[in-house]
């Protein structure tokens, strides 16, 4: 069994260690690639849309040499996931969801990611990471994790301001894949925290509802980063879905 997993905005590779380290134990091939302007990725462009990321993944999926796989996604890393989906619906053997929306942005929101884009080249990350950390991490797992909250404010700072703008300005652009949900015929595991403020419950529940035969894990005491907040549960939900494609 091959599992990718596409990290969120504006981390890198290293959010998905505790990930790695479960899921090679149990024996599942744990690939967990840096996007493009992202970690040890430059940056290359002004503006990078979500095909561009999910081209980048199929590419190195053809590197590896891997036909088929287990994709997993968290937040912008979700959306990539679903915009793979869309292009290569025949590579997959399943999808996990995590603390994403399958809804295109407003104006509104199309706006503020512009602005926010201007932003960090004007300001760099280290103001917006800590502006952040506590929609991120759940105030009171900052308290109770400290670890975890120094990691997550660690990869937001080190992120490249230029590569976090251009996936910004792509993320203003994306499509709206509602419509698409319908047609998934590969099992997905939609996985959510509980005091998620940036993607809450109701995105999960709508993606939940409209792919057929769909599976659902709230995850209580985490916010939007549920597989560093709340590592067991998280774990425990991703390997029982892992299993019940493997007996396929």
């Amino acid at each position: 069994m091959d599992l990718v997993l596409v990290h969120g905005h504006p981390f890198d590779h290293t959010m998905w260690q505790p990930q790695v380290e479960h899921f090679t134990r149990r024996g599942v091939r744990v690939i967990t690639p840096d996007l493009r302007g992202y970690g040890t990725t430059a940056a290359d462009a002004e503006k990078t849309t979500l095909d561009v990321f999910a081209k980048d993944i199929a590419a190195l999926l053809d590197e590896l040499d891997l036909d088929r796989v287990v994709l997993g996604g968290l937040s912008m890393g979700g959306q990539i996931v679903l915009e793979f989906h869309r292009l290569f619906p025949d590579r997959l053997r399943g999808m996990v969801l995590a603390d994403t929306t399958a809804v295109a942005d407003t104006d509104e929101g199309k706006r503020f990611r512009r602005e926010t884009a201007d932003r960090l080249l004007r300001e760099g990350m280290a103001p917006y990471a800590l502006e952040v950390l506590p929609k991120m991490v759940a105030p009171h797992n900052i308290e109770a994790l400290p670890h975890v909250a120094e990691h997550v404010l660690g990869m937001m700072r080190a992120t490249s301001p230029k590569g976090a703008a251009a996936a910004l300005r792509g993320r203003a652009e994306r499509p709206d894949y509602v419509e698409m949900l319908s047609t998934v015929a590969v099992p997905t595991l939609v996985v959510v925290g509980g005091d998620d403020e940036f993607t809450p419950v109701s995105d999960a529940r709508l993606m939940h509802e409209r792919i057929p035969g769909a599976a659902l894990v709230v995850v209580d005491g985490a916010a939007h980063l549920p597989n560093l907040e709340r590592q067991t549960e998280f774990n425990d939900a991703v390997s029982r879905f892992i299993d019940s494609i493997a007996e396929r």
